[in-house]
C-alpha cells in the first residue's frame, strides 16, 4: 500500500502564482461544480461507509465531507479579508481539531453539503469578477510566513476540491479495510 497515493491521490499541489484567464476559468469551473460532484458521489451512501477511512489513519469520508465545509468558509472569509484589507494577516485554524468536534462527527453530512452548495454559490460569484488588481491581492499566512496572491488561491482550492473528492471516493471504495489497519 503507497501510503502517499492515499494522501495525495491527485498529487501534491504545484503553486501557479500566475495562471492566465483559461486556467483561472478551469479552476473557478471546479470549484462551482464542487458541492453537485460531492453530492452525488456520497447520494445514498449508508452510515457504514460514511464511517469508513479513506487511509489508514485518516479521517473517516463524513470527517472529510464537513472538513470541506469548515476549509471553505475559511477561505471565502479569506478571500474577503484581501478585498477589503491591506495584505491581511489571516487567522489559521487547528483542522485536526476541528474534525473531532461534535459537529464533524455527525453522520448527517446533509448539512455540510447544503452548505457548500450556498458557500460556493457565493464563492463563485466573487471569483468570476475580481479584476487582474484583485487577484493580485495578497493575505498572509502566518504557519507558512508567506505572502499568497488570490490567483494562486484559487488554484490551491481548486485542488482541495478535487483532493478531497478523491478521498471521499477513495473511502467509499475501501470496503473498510483501512478501518481495520
Amino acid at each position: 500500500m503507497d501510503i502517499q497515493k492515499l494522501k495525495f491521490p491527485i498529487g501534491e499541489y504545484v503553486p501557479n502564482r500566475n495562471p492566465d484567464k483559461e486556467l483561472l476559468s478551469k479552476w473557478i469551473k471546479e470549484i462551482e461544480d464542487f458541492p453537485a460532484k460531492l453530492e452525488n458521489l456520497t447520494k445514498g451512501i449508508s452510515l457504514e461507509k460514511l464511517n469508513w477511512n479513506y487511509r489508514p489513519g485518516g479521517w473517516t469520508v463524513k470527517q472529510v465531507i464537513h472538513h470541506c465545509a469548515d476549509s471553505h468558509m475559511n477561505s471565502l472569509i479569506r478571500f474577503k479579508l484581501a478585498l477589503t484589507e491591506d495584505t491581511p494577516v489571516i487567522r489559521p485554524y487547528r483542522e485536526d481539531k476541528w474534525a473531532e468536534l461534535l459537529d464533524a462527527q455527525d453522520n448527517n453530512i446533509e448539512n455540510s453539503i447544503k452548505l457548500l452548495f450556498g458557500l460556493h454559490r457565493r464563492w463563485v460569484i466573487l471569483l468570476r469578477n475580481l479584476s487582474d488588481e484583485q487577484l493580485e491581492l495578497e493575505f498572509i499566512h502566518p504557519e507558512h510566513a508567506k505572502r499568497f496572491n488570490l490567483a494562486e488561491v484559487i488554484g490551491n482550492y481548486a485542488w482541495h476540491c478535487n483532493h478531497h473528492l478523491a478521498h471521499v471516493k477513495n473511502g467509499l471504495e475501501s470496503n473498510g479495510k483501512y478501518n481495520r489497519d
